[in-house]
């Protein structure tokens, strides 16, 4: 097991992923966002150098120090050989298992290895599938203007109570202090009401996919998405970003949406597994708070 810390070994990785898209996706925009800043305080790590089987973000130690956020311990995997992503995961220098984590691949072997582990530590899975969606030509997306008295605008740290409260999977400070990181260091794209508040939105994440879009129930089915996709469409491509998102299955509306935006369904399953041993609290303590 090795950690990559030499910007000219990580930049070759980078090449080496992005001649693997899509199958390599979430590492690959994993790598990228280390590779430019590193916001998101992540590391990398592969079985081997350069020859690697196994890929492995995952958050520095010195992030990953609540051990019940699953939301900030979060970590992605690409394999070229089951058995070193099996190897990898297994050891405990590699994964933190006495830690509640979530990773996140589209490879059938890391959910059956992360799945094997976790019940033979007798630990809890939850398991959420996803459909993989890509731009395959982020130029050719038209550039939407908003409806007359709203305005496009980033999304602001003071509306993340707002993302939180609504948001499937938020409510908690854990949930809070993770949207607040996404919208200071990521792009991201809301439609303001004539009252400045936020009707819809959508985020980027450190994996780069668009992520947490949402439209407030009033305001649904306006066509508000496209002026928001559309602008965030156009940065990650200026910087080079690949355009892709994710989508929970039996989510069609979104999956329509995209789909006349000209997002393509790739096949396959893309996994989000969050892991949590039988101590992790099921709130965050009060001290965790942002």
């Amino acid at each position: 097991m090795l950690i990559l810390s030499c910007s000219s070994k990580l930049w070759l990785l980078e090449g080496m992923l992005r001649q693997g898209l899509p199958d390599t996706l979430p590492v690959y925009g994993a790598v990228m966002h280390v590779n430019r800043g590193n916001p998101a305080g992540q590391e990398v790590l592969v079985d081997s150098w350069p020859e690697f089987k196994m890929v492995l973000t995952r958050p520095c130690r010195e992030v990953a120090r609540d051990p019940s956020d699953y939301f900030t311990n979060l970590y992605t995997a690409f394999y070229r050989d089951e058995g070193a992503c099996q190897a990898l995961l297994e050891n405990s220098c590699a994964v933190n298992w006495g830690q509640a984590f979530q990773i996140h691949g589209l490879q059938d072997g890391v959910y059956e290895t992360i799945r094997d582990i976790a019940r033979a530590r007798g630990l809890e899975m939850e398991t959420y599938l996803y459909r993989l969606l890509l731009h395959p030509d982020p130029p050719a997306m038209p550039q939407y203007r908003p409806d007359k008295g709203l305005r496009l605008a980033p999304v602001s740290p003071a509306h993340a109570t707002l993302l939180n409260d609504t948001w499937k999977f938020g409510g908690n400070s854990w949930s809070l202090r993770y949207l607040c990181l996404l919208i200071r260091h990521f792009p991201n794209a809301c439609l303001l009401g004539p009252e400045g508040t936020p009707i819809s939105w959508c985020l980027t994440d450190q994996l780069a996919a668009l992520t947490h879009g949402y439209t407030l129930p009033e305001h649904r089915s306006q066509h508000h998405t496209r002026p928001m996709v559309g602008m965030l469409v156009a940065q990650l491509h200026a910087r080079g970003f690949p355009v892709y998102t994710r989508v929970l299955t039996d989510n069609k509306p979104s999956l329509h949406t995209l789909q006349r935006l000209g997002f393509h369904i790739l096949p396959g399953v893309f996994y989000m597994l969050v892991v949590m041993p039988r101590f992790t609290q099921s709130q965050p303590a009060s001290g965790l708070v942002p």
